[in-house]
């Protein structure tokens, strides 16, 4: 049976921040992730996802995080294909993406994403991200690079050629995958996708959310590496895709609603070196409570739940 991590999908979100969770003597950036570590075992890391990351701040978190801790780290915006800001690279790596951008536009205005993209950019990129995180896989505290790609990303050729770009350039490090398009993880594709991502080496990433949506991801939980296996909780508000961050994560979680997910992640414990558990409904302490609660129904007995 493999190790069940719970966690939440950031430490230092601002709603958090004011949510009054943390102590006042421990809200320096040190004492918060002393802090959060101290009570749970497995983090994301979703600042990597706006900007590329210091390797000072890689040294600090490993410094400052006990032997075992795992943070999962979500991969820059620019990797994934979604629209990145010209501030989240170094200056002279800028004029690149301006012209990335005029060239690599999709359906409805949107970026292509990595289909057709700069890949001398890409690599570029690629060295200086993953650069950045080597005292974390040197430490043993990386989980995973967590890829999340954007729901104008649908199953195709063209998308798996791109995707197999991704894995090519990432070789040698961990890494899972979300799709935020349905049609992935569709009854029809279903098995397709797993035994794409399988033979990528790669780890699919299960979530929960609303399904209501036409966007609606289904909660499929496949188990495509043995070592790893992630489940990702959005929250499930009506409001997923519109408005503000806070309207498309607000969501406390019930116990009946984590209930559903216990015969899930002890199915993929028993596939899976490891099983991580993070919550995304990322508004004031949600997220922190709804892990703990997760916490609390894992440890019971499959016969008291």
């Amino acid at each position: 049976m493999g190790e069940i991590l719970v966690g939440t999908c950031s430490w230092t979100d601002r709603a958090l921040l004011a949510g009054g969770w943390y102590p006042p003597d421990r809200r320096d950036a040190e004492g918060r992730l002393r802090y959060y570590a101290e009570r749970f075992p497995v983090v994301e890391v979703d600042a990597t996802y706006y900007a590329l990351p210091s390797r000072r701040n890689s040294d600090l978190w490993a410094e400052r995080t006990p032997a075992g801790f795992r943070f999962d780290v979500k991969a820059l915006s620019l990797l994934t294909g979604h629209p990145t800001r010209p501030e989240a690279l170094p200056a002279e790596l800028r004029p690149a993406l301006g012209r990335r951008a005029a060239r690599a536009i999709g359906p409805a205005g949107r970026p292509a994403g990595p289909v057709g993209a700069d890949e001398e950019l890409l690599d570029e990129v690629w060295q200086r991200f993953s650069g950045a995180l080597e005292p974390l896989r040197d430490t043993g505290r990386l989980g995973t690079l967590l890829f999340q790609f954007p729901p104008w990303f649908a199953p195709g050729a063209r998308a798996e050629e791109a995707l197999g770009r991704c894995v090519a350039r990432t070789a040698g490090w961990p890494v899972a995958v979300e799709f935020r398009h349905p049609g992935w993880w569709s009854a029809e594709r279903r098995e397709a996708t797993e035994a794409l991502l399988t033979e990528l080496g790669t780890t699919a990433v299960a979530v929960d959310m609303i399904q209501t949506l036409p966007t609606s991801v289904p909660p499929v939980a496949p188990v495509t590496t043995g070592r790893l296996a992630v489940v990702r909780f959005h929250g499930r508000n009506a409001a997923w895709g519109t408005g503000s961050k806070e309207e498309r994560f607000r969501h406390t979680y019930t116990e009946a609603e984590l209930a559903e997910w216990l015969p899930r992640v002890r199915r993929l414990a028993e596939r899976a070196d490891e099983v991580h558990v993070l919550f995304n409904n990322c508004c004031a302490d949600a997220a922190v409570r709804a892990a703990e609660s997760m916490r609390g129904l894992l440890a019971r007995t499959p016969s008291e739940t």
